[in-house]
């Protein structure tokens, strides 16, 4: 077995384990060792090495049950142990409740007890005390101090308590028959309070904590206050009074905390007389000197002042500081104590001041074009001229020669929005929250009279006097610029719309009144646009009717000699599609987005109207009929110039009525029935064919009964 044993040993392998077996098996191994290979010793000896094996298994089986029944007789008795503890527990947790019962049942008679003996001790410490200050106060009656305390300066901290006391009683006596006593004990309070701050003074400079401790403890805040604001050396040799002021309650909070019992009381009355005093004289002397003479700075410094004081280092420096468990509300109300009357009639100011800043610069502008602004009606009249204008496209009135000037100054709105940028700054800031969407309303106003009302719609009104008639002959059109100009300041009109007024109004009523005003602005604006350019697509057209009548000659399309025309389309053609893609140039330069295909639209249909009804006018050769059709694909190639569908469509549609002045009669009607022409009118047609020469001789109209 003690071999089979020493076979186990790890790490165990059993291929391993049996060859081991084998080889010290006598004939057993593989070549049979020394001897020769016997199966049956090697069967042998695994046979009796399998029942020692199992032998082993039942000796090491009987001992592991023996130790599991001793591990389950051990925890039985641990668990009856535990129990025994566990009641063993319970009485002493039981004994302990009526301990502690009987300790508050002789806690609360002892503080019954006192109470008593409180309630007749301190009536008798009362009485006492009362009679030990009329004795004091007597001596004062007298004109005569004999106690020892009010003339051994060693006791003057008791002095200081009593003459504390008799001056608050001296303050509750009738001044007729007690004068002369007040007076004295009056005279007496402040002697001892200079005595007091010399004290505290000399304690403080020598770093005796304890002594100013002392000190302090009848005077208190006041004392502190008194001394570290007024007498402190070097508290504000600086010019920033914010730095200083931060600097100052740094300096004395450490103290504060040492010398006195209630540091957050002292620091705040420290900090409320810095603000009513100190601060208070800085800001006044800021602001007064500027308030009737000087608005913009006035307005500048009050939004400078106020931003230090609530937004700056000095707010969250003093934030640091144990102030009490609500510093938050009491520095607020201390900053705006202090602006209190400059906040209310803020923005009264900022109205008149962004009135009168926006008619200056408005004026300069003009003065500096040496213009003078033309009053523009308003009323039941201006209202009528305007409606007759809107449905008959008419100009009413002088027409004036602008010489190319919009009256739209770039320069002029950026000064504008810069100041109402400025205003809606000021305005979120001093405006109490209550008032901030009202405030930002009345200075939205301002600026829609301003830019919208003052400068844009004027250079509208100016820009539509100036548009000439639609028979001018040679007329520039400077309205595409004026729309141009007007578009882009409306984009930064609406940019500060959204950037700066929208989040002070944003979760007001005012919204909606911003909202509609804006929108009534947006929409009489549009109608004098669309007026203004419905009028200049109107002289565009006019100009082409003069090129048309003025360069194109009837024998242009019946040519005396029909076999030598050496050109490839007329002259008019020629210059009405080079001053159309000028125009198409301009439009685009003037227009955005989807404006852009709107206008170019209109103004492709009256070109082709008016080309449509021009080749009307004339009786065509074969030659000339070709000419018409070259002409006419010189239009159609200028037509792509304005990147409209329906445009090219009309002017293909055109192109293949041309080809009916050149067709062969046997053709005609094929022509006629084809993709592009077969959807027109028949008399539309017929139009056409009769302006061909040979109509009649041809006998064409038989094609169209």
């Amino acid at each position: 077995m003690a071999t089979t044993a020493q076979l186990f040993e790890e790490p165990f392998d059993a291929d391993e384990y049996i060859e081991r077996l084998a080889w010290r098996t006598p004939g057993g191994g593989s070549k049979g060792g020394a001897e020769a290979f016997d199966p049956k010793r090697l069967l042998e000896e695994f046979e009796n090495h399998i029942e020692e094996l199992k032998q082993l298994d039942e000796k090491i089986q009987r001992r592991v049950e023996k130790l599991e029944h001793q591990c389950h007789r051990e925890a039985k008795e641990f668990a009856h142990k535990v129990q025994d503890l566990q009641r063993s527990n319970q009485v002493a947790f039981q004994h302990f409740q009526e301990l502690d019962e009987h300790i508050s049942y002789v806690a609360t008679k002892v503080c019954h007890l006192g109470d008593q003996l409180e309630g007749v001790n301190t009536p008798r410490q009362r009485a006492v005390e009362a009679q030990r200050l009329m004795t004091y106060f007597n001596e004062f009656l007298d004109g005569d101090l004999r106690s020892d305390v009010f003339n051994n300066p060693d006791k003057i901290k008791e002095a200081a308590d009593i003459i504390q006391k008799l001056h608050l009683i001296a303050q509750e006596l009738p001044f007729d028959r007690f004068a002369d006593v007040k007076a004295k004990i009056a005279s007496k309070y402040h002697d001892l309070e200079r005595q007091l701050i010399q004290e505290f003074t000399a304690a403080q400079r020598r770093g005796e904590i304890g002594r100013m401790r002392e000190v302090a403890a009848w005077k208190n805040v006041l004392l502190y206050i008194t001394f570290h604001f007024f007498c402190m050396p070097g508290a504000y040799l600086r010019n920033d009074v914010f730095e200083d002021t931060a600097v100052l309650c740094q300096r004395v909070n450490k103290q504060v905390g040492e010398v006195f019992s209630s540091p957050e009381t002292v620091m705040a009355k420290l900090i409320q007389n810095i603000f009513e005093n100190k601060l208070q004289a800085h800001v006044r002397e800021k602001l007064d000197e500027t308030r009737h003479t000087d608005v913009e700075q006035y307005l500048k410094n009050l939004n400078d002042l106020y931003t230090r004081y609530s937004t700056t280092a000095l707010a969250t420096k003093l934030n640091e500081f144990n102030l009490g468990s609500d510093k938050h509300t009491f520095l607020s109300k201390l900053i705006k104590s202090i602006f209190s009357s400059y906040l209310e009639s803020y923005i009264d100011m900022e109205r008149e001041y962004l009135r009168t800043r926006g008619a200056m610069i408005l004026q300069r502008y003009y003065d500096s074009k040496n213009h003078q602004k033309r009053p523009i009606g308003t009323g039941s009249i201006q209202e009528l001229k305007e409606r007759i204008r809107q449905r008959t496209n008419l100009p009413l009135g002088p027409i004036i020669d602008t010489h190319g000037e919009t009256f739209l100054s770039p320069e002029l709105v950026v000064n504008l929005l810069q100041e109402t940028r400025h205003a809606f700054e000021r305005c979120n800031r001093l405006s109490d929250p209550s008032d901030l969407p009202k405030n930002a309303y009345s200075i939205f106003l301002l600026l829609v009279d301003h830019l919208c009302v003052d400068h844009i719609d004027y250079a509208l009104e100016i820009g539509l006097s100036a548009i000439p008639s639609s028979d001018a002959k040679n007329a520039n059109l400077y309205f595409l610029d004026v729309v141009q100009q007007a578009n882009s300041i409306f984009h930064l009109f609406d940019k500060q719309f959204n950037d700066q007024l929208m989040p002070l109004i944003s979760s007001s009523p005012k919204l909606a009144e911003c909202l509609q005003k804006k929108k009534e602005v947006i929409e009489q604006m549009e109608v004098k646009l669309d007026t203004g350019i419905d009028r200049t697509i109107n002289c565009m057209v006019g100009q082409m009717k003069h090129i048309l009548a003025t360069e194109q000659k009837k024998t242009d399309f019946r040519p005396e000699d029909e076999n030598n025309v050496m050109i490839q389309y007329t002259t008019a053609c020629s210059k009405v599609c080079a001053y159309v893609s000028r125009q198409v140039e301009h439009v685009r330069k003037s227009m955005d987005g989807k404006n852009v295909d709107t206008v170019l639209t209109e103004l492709g249909v009256r070109f082709h109207r008016l080309i449509h009804e021009h080749l009307q006018q004339y009786s065509y050769s074969s030659m000339g009929g070709m000419l018409a059709i070259c002409d006419v694909a010189e239009y159609r190639r200028c037509a792509k110039g304005f990147r409209v569908p329906l445009v090219l469509q009309l002017f293909d549609t055109l192109h293949a009525l041309c080809n009916l002045l050149v067709v062969a009669p046997d053709n005609l009607k094929q022509v006629c029935s084809g993709e592009q022409l077969t959807n027109l009118d028949r008399n539309l047609l017929h139009a056409f064919v009769q302006l061909r020469m040979d109509y009649r001789s041809a006998r064409l109209g038989r094609h169209f009964s």
